[in-house]
């Protein structure tokens, strides 16, 4: 997806014995011999996740066409990614720490590469969401393994500035992958979009095993593999659950909501008694820290459920092609990328809660707008000035929300309070995608009418326009300056 779905603020530990090697002033450049591949490496093997991200939805139609696939096999298509990724970042980063950061990002691209290749090669949507869930575990591990470097190899100011050029090339190939998606899909193929991951990721691999390695940690904390496996189950349960609600197969689905409900009291039981757990519960009992997370969840549920059932819209109901579908959300991600830094300093000068509700409640109007403007087929009037309002308050929502994070919880925490910030994000959008089959009853996007589609869109609209406002008013209630 947009913006939303980039890996913002993933745990990463600064290597001190490699940094006691380099120049010890806090705004020393660092060894341009030692370090120079590591941006260019770092920068398009992370890419690769944003891409994806970014790409897949303007695809789905088309994927759906030429793969004779329901819609609930095109939400899978897209949980399935999420799913592992959002269960698996944080375990995929403590990985780093244990192995060594180079050698976990060097397997995590190896394996993401593998699965894009699979996802091209698929014959049927079975394949597709196995290789689909296959480049979710391997972005877990690449991910945070590239930040993780980043943190390690530079000092001082050299870092921030090292971090931030990361973090805005990941800002524009977020912002390419629509448009470039679905040119890749009208002049090709869906497949396509797959394939182009092969010579990004080969020449991010040149890269990389030109980069210093690393040592692993002098301490050896063990893995939380049972947590990893219960958030797993647990998330995985209930967008099944929620899909098969969808398609109308109630006892299946109500059956899953239940095993979901027991995975995830299972999850907290054993986080609750683990020595090194992945997810410290201690963190929640701070009030504005829960709040936060819980105004990440549904801000991003809307946010995901819209740009999932918007290309859609675009494509079978108003005639658009896939390059113009991809086109569409340009104006969004040009708007997140360019306004992030101004919006920053919001929450410095006003405190994270004003700006997080006042965000929260604009994206709200925007999704209104967009529900009262559906039978509007002019993307002018009709779409482009409910995303454009979406892109200002998620805008103004999202860095605050971010350094929120940092502010509600304990330095020695910072790191894993950000991933699991980052980990909510991701299951209000797999939440959100499952459900969306309940819109539809048990008809898939692709073989209902027109008007129907629309009636659909619409509903789903004014439900995020609904839950965006919850968030924002949970924040204001909950989160007050530090």
């Amino acid at each position: 997806m947009i913006s939303g779905y980039t890996d913002r603020g993933v745990h990463f530990k600064p290597d001190q014995k490699r940094m006691d090697h380099m120049d010890q002033s806090a705004n020393a450049s660092p060894d341009a011999a030692r370090t120079r591949w590591i941006l260019p490496a770092t920068i398009l093997g992370s890419s690769l996740s944003f891409i994806d991200s970014s790409v897949v939805n303007v695809a789905l139609p088309a994927v759906q066409r030429d793969l004779h696939a329901s819609l609930a096999t095109m939400q899978w298509v897209v949980n399935g990614y999420m799913l592992m990724l959002a269960s698996l970042i944080l375990p995929g980063g403590s990985s780093g720490d244990r192995f060594g950061r180079r050698h976990v990002f060097l397997i995590g691209l190896c394996a993401f590469v593998l699965a894009s290749l699979s996802c091209a090669l698929a014959p049927a949507a079975a394949w597709l969401i196995v290789a689909r869930l296959a480049q979710g575990i391997a972005a877990a591990l690449l991910v945070p393994a590239s930040l993780a470097i980043i943190g390690a190899a530079f000092p001082g100011a050299a870092r921030g500035r090292a971090i931030g050029t990361w973090a805005g090339s990941a800002a524009l190939t977020t912002a390419l992958g629509p448009p470039l998606g679905g040119w890749l899909v009208d002049t090709i193929s869906w497949r396509a979009i797959f394939y182009i991951n092969i010579p990004i990721g080969f020449l991010a691999a040149m890269f990389a095993l030109r980069m210093p390695s690393d040592r692993r940690a002098a301490q050896q904390t063990p893995l939380d593999l049972a947590g990893a496996f219960l958030a797993v189950a647990s998330l995985g349960l209930l967008c099944d659950g929620l899909i098969a609600l969808g398609r109308a197969d109630r006892s299946r689905g109500f059956a899953e909501l239940i095993a979901a409900v027991a995975a995830a009291a299972c999850f907290v039981f054993f986080e609750h008694r683990a020595r090194a757990p992945m997810t410290p519960l201690t963190l929640f009992h701070n009030r504005a820290f829960s709040g936060i997370n819980a105004l990440t969840v549904l801000l991003y549920a809307a946010l995901t459920g819209a740009l999932f059932l918007l290309p859609f819209v675009f494509i079978n109901a108003r005639g658009y092609s896939a390059s113009a579908a991809g086109a569409a959300f340009l104006p969004f991600a040009v708007i997140m990328g360019l306004g992030s830094r101004s919006a920053g300093a919001l929450g410095s000068r006003y405190g994270s809660g004003p700006p997080m509700t006042a965000g929260a409640c604009l994206s709200g109007c925007g999704f209104a707008l967009l529900a009262l403007c559906a039978n509007d087929d002019s993307y002018w009037s009709g779409t482009l000035p409910g995303i454009l309002i979406i892109a200002i308050g998620m805008t103004i929502a999202v860095a605050p929300l971010t350094t929120a994070v940092f502010d509600f919880s304990p330095t020695n925490l910072s790191g894993i309070a950000s991933g699991i910030n980052n980990t909510a994000a991701r299951a209000g959008g797999l939440i959100a995608v499952a459900a969306l089959g309940l819109a539809f009853g048990t008809t898939g996007a692709a073989s209902i009418s027109a008007a129907t589609l629309i009636a659909a869109y619409r509903l789903v609209l004014f439900t995020a326009a609904g839950i965006a406002v919850l968030g924002g008013l949970i924040a204001a209630l909950t989160v007050r300056r530090n």
